[in-house]
């Protein structure tokens, strides 16, 4: 679970940066990506070899 907290002192945009890579580093958006569309196990398989 990523939490940022915001306060005067960061900003909003700088606690977006954060919340970002902390999401990055999670690996959450690698994780929406692969499951927006299915995928056959051999497919997955064929991936991780490469």
């Amino acid at each position: 679970m990523v939490e940022v907290k915001v306060t005067d002192k960061h900003g909003f945009e700088k606690a977006m940066r954060i919340f970002k890579k902390q999401c990055q580093k999670e690996g959450f958006l690698v994780e929406i990506k692969e499951r927006r569309y299915y995928s056959k196990p051999s497919e997955k398989k064929r991936r991780k070899g490469q």
